[in-house]
């Protein structure tokens, strides 16, 4: 695999499902908040919130990744507080490549969870409510079995987004090989270079491949899960 790929090939798949990985995990948290928010919630401002919430699918890619330039950059304010109190570097490196990724992502992942919270009766929610059950035990114990097909189908399409992130991230973190080139980028890069149309096709091969691995796997669970919610 490793010969097939080549080392600069190898290195850019293993770096995509690293930051894939790691924006799906910090993304799923805070959008399961904000479609719960946003589907149960009535409050002034609210489409405004939902509007930000999807502004990274409006917004060209290099928009965004500009933006995460200018907020997170090491000269940034943001930025140079988390590289001085904690040692963390975004720009120009892995982890940058996770935030652009998440932030790109995030839209997709309200979107499926909140519809999956729509299709929950509420009434189930305030019967339980009624019973003295605290709002946190309603959630994890009513809410959160329901939405769960929601949170998977959610949580692929945002790993599955990532994977394929390109605009933001070449421009946040560049496409350094070994160290920020994703897959997108690598096989962009192998493009602009005679002969590498073969290396190109082989990445978006794997591309390919890993995509569909993932929305089988999640098919897979959603339907574990449906027939377990179902008593069958």
């Amino acid at each position: 695999m490793i010969a097939w790929l080549g080392e600069e090939g190898w290195q850019a798949v293993l770096l995509s499902l690293k930051v894939s990985f790691w924006a799906t995990l910090i993304s799923l948290p805070f959008a399961i908040a904000i479609a719960l928010v946003l589907s149960r919630k009535e409050f002034s401002g609210k489409q405004l919130v939902n509007g930000i919430v999807h502004l990274p699918l409006i917004l060209p890619p290099v928009v965004t990744g500009y933006v995460l330039l200018m907020v997170f950059g090491r000269r940034a304010p943001i930025g140079s507080f988390l590289e001085d109190t904690f040692g963390l570097v975004l720009a120009f490196r892995w982890t940058g490549a996770a935030v652009a990724a998440a932030v790109m992502a995030f839209p997709l992942m309200v979107r499926a969870i909140r519809l999956a919270i729509d299709a929950v009766d509420p009434g189930l929610e305030d019967a339980a409510s009624t019973l003295g059950a605290p709002r946190w035990r309603v959630f994890s114990t009513v809410t959160l079995p329901l939405i769960t097909p929601g949170i998977l189908t959610g949580a692929v399409l945002g790993f599955a987004k990532a994977m394929g992130e390109f605009g933001a991230t070449i421009t946040f973190v560049s496409a350094i090989p070994g160290r920020t080139q994703t897959l997108p980028s690598a096989i962009y890069g192998f493009l602009q270079v005679p002969g590498g149309e073969t290396q190109a096709l082989r990445l978006v091969i794997v591309s390919v491949a890993v995509a569909m691995a993932a929305l089988l796997l999640s098919e897979l669970i959603s339907r574990r899960v449906a027939r377990r919610i179902a008593g069958q």
